[in-house]
């Protein structure tokens, strides 16, 4: 079964209190069983995990390259500041989508920059949590594409 990985970066497990004007309602958990559900419809398998640890979601990118189609990252507050990230999923050998809730070029200039949109298959952002959902299908079709691909 393809296996997607949801990666939530820095002070995600706050969504639902934190600043609601501009995140949304939604916790995470709440967002995860949203992609769950949705993953199941879609005949795939959803894994979440989140980490305020830079080295943390590093890892976990090098270890979905064994075992997932592809990767829904929002790297929160990383994503204007971290070549590490960035250097992680340029080496990882999947797709990659950068996620975000909030329209960042709609808010500080700093938000506008991103390091690891580069390298990233794409970006999606300004939708709350269907930038996730508009990100999952985005990978689903792109793992049939691939098995057609090769089958």
């Amino acid at each position: 079964m393809t296996v997607i990985l949801v990666l939530h970066g820095p002070n995600l497990n706050l969504l639902g209190t934190r600043e609601p004007g501009v995140y949304g309602s939604l916790t995470m958990d709440e967002i995860n069983a949203r992609l769950l559900r949705l993953g199941a419809n879609l005949g795939v398998e959803v894994r979440a995990a989140q980490s305020n640890n830079e080295g943390a979601l590093i890892d976990a990118l090098h270890d979905a390259r064994h075992w997932a189609a592809g990767v829904i990252f929002n790297p929160g507050g990383y994503t204007h500041t971290s070549v590490a990230l960035r250097d992680a999923i340029a080496a990882i050998g999947i797709p990659v989508i950068e996620v975000h809730l909030s329209n960042v070029y709609a808010r500080e200039e700093f938000r506008h920059k991103s390091l690891v949109s580069a390298v990233c298959r794409g970006k999606i952002s300004g939708l709350g949590w269907h930038s996730y959902a508009l990100a999952l299908r985005a990978l689903v079709e792109m793992a049939q594409e691939n098995d057609s691909a090769q089958g």
